[in-house]
């Protein structure tokens, strides 16, 4: 899904940031042209800027075009994140998966979406539309859905509504219906998302606590199956949660 491009594009440091927002995971690689028209930048501008960028190493040039350069990469190393989440569950996650023979994730609230903190493959099932580090929706997601459920009272799901696009055919699309599937969220602690997301795709997702505080993430897993099949795994994600919640708990005593 393309990330909206920055709104005010008035100086020349937030063209240059328009240009890097361009990439996404399905666009690795662009041209001049597509990462003029997908930034909202004129030509001559990204041109420049490109030129620019490909001499700081923000930008590496391909026989295609431009792609994310290592600068970037190095920068990003140093960046904080929310270590103490990936830390406390990455042992559970490769239990999850040894247990589960199923793709494990682990999943963070930023604004309208998700963010992949961590993502455990297996080798008989590749999930080609998320990445680590990569970005879903909140609505078509059960980790979305598990973190929305429990997240603080005043989320608004009519401020969603823009971004609740259709991706599937069993995209929930409409407000009122996700408020209404947060509910069954709720009462079991469990969320699902059969074909929301990917056809042919299931995920089952739990909420990741810290104390009395506010959903802090998600934990699921990944497979290829209906949701009579996806259901046996519930409590066996639910149980991870509440670990990796418990684990968090302990380090900040």
């Amino acid at each position: 899904m393309p990330r909206p491009v920055l709104q005010d594009t008035s100086s020349s440091l937030r063209r240059a940031l328009a240009l890097l927002d361009a990439f996404s995971g399905e666009r690795r690689e662009l041209s001049v042209r597509q990462l003029a028209a997908r930034s909202g930048v004129s030509r001559s501008t990204a041109h420049r800027l490109a030129k620019e960028l490909v001499e700081w190493g923000g930008l590496e040039r391909t026989p295609g075009g431009l792609r994310l350069g290592v600068k970037l990469f190095e920068l990003g190393a140093m960046a904080p994140s929310p270590t103490s989440l990936r830390e406390a569950s990455v042992p559970y996650l490769h239990t999850l998966h040894e247990v589960t023979q199923l793709t494990a994730n682990l999943a963070v609230r930023e604004g309208n979406e998700i963010v992949y903190l961590e993502k455990i493959s297996t080798r008989q099932l590749r999930v080609p539309h998320t990445r680590l580090g990569g970005r879903g929706t909140l609505h078509a997601t059960a980790l979305g859905k598990a973190i929305l459920a429990f997240s603080e009272d005043d989320v608004d799901l009519g401020a969603l509504a823009p971004t609740m696009v259709r991706l599937t055919p069993h995209t929930i699309t409409d407000p009122a219906a996700l408020s209404r599937a947060l509910v069954d969220v709720r009462s079991g602690r469990v969320a699902y998302d059969v074909e929301e997301s990917k056809e042919g795709l299931f995920c089952v997702a739990a909420p990741i606590t810290s104390g009395p505080g506010p959903v802090v993430g998600a934990v699921s897993v990944t497979g290829a199956t209906a949701l009579a099949h996806a259901e046996r795994f519930a409590p066996t994600v639910i149980a991870t949660a509440a670990a990796i919640s418990r684990s968090l708990d302990r380090n900040a005593a």
